[in-house]
């Protein structure tokens, strides 16, 4: 028994450092996009943030191991103080892991299904929770930018917004787009493969060439790299769902494939084999 608690014990310390490691080597990194507007990068979901004096805005939080980095990065691009709005585009933990760390006590602002959704996860902190919901749009200012949330019908999850700064021409697509990659459509909150190809298109249609869009996951990009997520989707929706027309397991879906012009979009956490399944089972009447 001694020993047994004793090997539980080595192995509880041996894991406990590579946790906390995990983000050692993470640097935070910056684009300026306009004046006090920027995009950050890291681990995670892609953030954002306006800074103005004592305010400062920042779009998404990424993980509770990177806050203090994050912080460092805001305080480097001239915030005088810590964050004093954060903004969730959704529940995902590479998007809210820090927000009791880096907003805990301010103004946290999300759709009212990722409070739902959040509060019932008893890990998560309590400081941590949106505080300010909304249903359909917010809106406010900050810097000279009219700062617009909107809510889009279940694709991703049930809760996503996108974030525009409208001066600035610029939205954050959260989840809702993710650049040069094959979507995550977590079915398990809400998330719907037909609502995200919807959303995709009204969201195109806002868009000018101008316009420039930060994805939740990959490169700034543009109206131009929202067209191609879409024609992807729409190109292989109709692949997997012509296998199953004709009487194909998802099992042989996976073995014919999508073809080598798809093959790019394949990544370590939705490889073609796990896009392939989403599509399978695709609701899309």
């Amino acid at each position: 028994m001694k020993l047994r608690l004793f090997t539980m014990l080595a192995l509880l310390l041996t894991v406990m450092p590579l946790q906390a490691d995990r983000f050692k080597d993470v640097q935070v990194q910056h684009t300026e996009l306009a004046q006090d507007l920027y995009m950050l990068t890291g681990a995670g979901g892609n953030m954002a943030t306006v800074i103005a004096g004592d305010k400062v805005l920042l779009v998404d939080s990424q993980y509770a191991e990177l806050a203090d980095k994050i912080k460092a990065k805001l305080s480097e691009l001239g915030a005088k103080a810590g964050v004093t709005t954060l903004v969730n585009t959704h529940l995902h933990g590479d998007h809210v892991g820090g927000n009791s760390q880096l907003a805990g006590g301010v103004d946290i602002i999300a759709h009212h299904n990722v409070l739902s959704r959040l509060a019932q996860d008893s890990k998560f902190p309590r400081n941590g929770l949106p505080n300010i919901t909304f249903k359909q749009q917010l809106k406010f200012t900050l810097g000279g930018q009219t700062i617009r949330l909107d809510y889009l019908p279940p694709s991703h999850t049930d809760g996503d917004i996108v974030v525009w700064f409208e001066q600035a021409n610029v939205v954050h697509f959260g989840d809702l787009l993710f650049e040069g990659r094959f979507p995550f459509i977590d079915t398990n909150n809400g998330g719907s493969v037909k609502g995200y190809i919807d959303n995709t298109q009204t969201l195109l249609g806002m868009l000018n060439e101008q316009t420039k869009v930060i994805p939740g996951h990959g490169q700034l990009t543009d109206k131009a790299g929202v067209q191609r997520s879409l024609d992807m989707m729409q190109a292989t929706l109709a692949i997997v769902q012509g296998y199953k027309a004709a009487g194909l397991t998802e099992q042989q879906a996976i073995e014919k494939g999508l073809g080598p012009q798809w093959q790019s979009w394949h990544w370590n956490f939705i490889t073609e084999q796990r896009w392939i399944k989403t599509l399978y089972h695709a609701d899309v009447n």
